[in-house]
């Protein structure tokens, strides 16, 4: 299975998004300027123990099934880059989350809420020449941690594998009200700002993206790759 980027197809993206990326907001790491490492965080306990048999950049319909991920639909994209912003070709990105309901599709997940037949919930990419990824998926939700006044924000889990060196992460959402209550989150002090993308509503002259899906940008950077 080639789980590659299609280079003609994110440029037809990137043309489509016009002056998004023009004014630098889906790409600030175009600049070779020298940026903070993307922050550590716990890979946490629901990395899947048996990864699904579909497990490409799409998230939100697996095969052999009509359906469809419930939730909103998200466009995640973004480059990986060593520290002086050269772009890192060949690194494995493996993402995982919970679902719309705030659960994951794992045994030691003992949330109540709903599984989600139709959601993936586990994807895997391998950055282009550009450093380039993207991946289809949805809004996670919050859920309880069942510690005492925490519940985690939405966050989606990544663990980057290049070729001198892994990284194990979270990605935030902005301005969500449970950031500033996250202890994981509020562990990376003043490296949260590398943990947090930015997400803006597609708009109708987006091509191939779904009436009101979101758009999330976030660059990893790596210290070598």
């Amino acid at each position: 299975m080639n789980i590659e980027i299609s280079r003609r197809r994110f440029l037809e993206l990137s043309s489509a998004l016009g002056g998004i990326v023009a004014c630098g907001e889906l790409y600030p790491l175009l600049a070779q300027e020298t940026r903070p490492r993307t922050s550590e965080q716990v890979q946490g306990p629901f990395y899947p123990m048996l990864k699904p048999l579909d497990r490409d950049a799409d998230l939100t319909h697996l095969r052999g099934r009509r359906g469809v991920a419930q939730g909103q639909i998200i466009h995640l994209m973004g480059r990986v880059v060593n520290l002086q912003g050269k772009p890192l070709e060949g690194v494995k990105l493996e993402i995982w989350q919970a679902n719309v309901h705030g659960r994951y599709a794992h045994i030691n997940d003992t949330n109540k809420a709903p599984l989600d037949p139709n959601f993936q919930g586990y994807g895997v990419q391998v950055t282009d020449a550009q450093g380039r990824f993207r991946f289809k998926t949805i809004k996670p939700s919050a859920y309880p941690t069942g510690v005492e006044d925490w519940s985690r924000p939405p966050h989606i889990h990544y663990y980057a594998t290049g070729r001198h060196e892994a990284l194990t992460t979270q990605m935030y959402f902005p301005n969500e009200p449970l950031n500033a209550k996250d202890r994981l989150l509020q562990s990376a002090g003043a490296a949260q700002s590398t943990l947090i993308a930015k997400v803006q509503t597609a708009g109708p002259a987006v091509k191939d993206m779904e009436p009101n899906s979101l758009i999330v940008t976030w660059d990893i950077i790596l210290t070598r790759g």
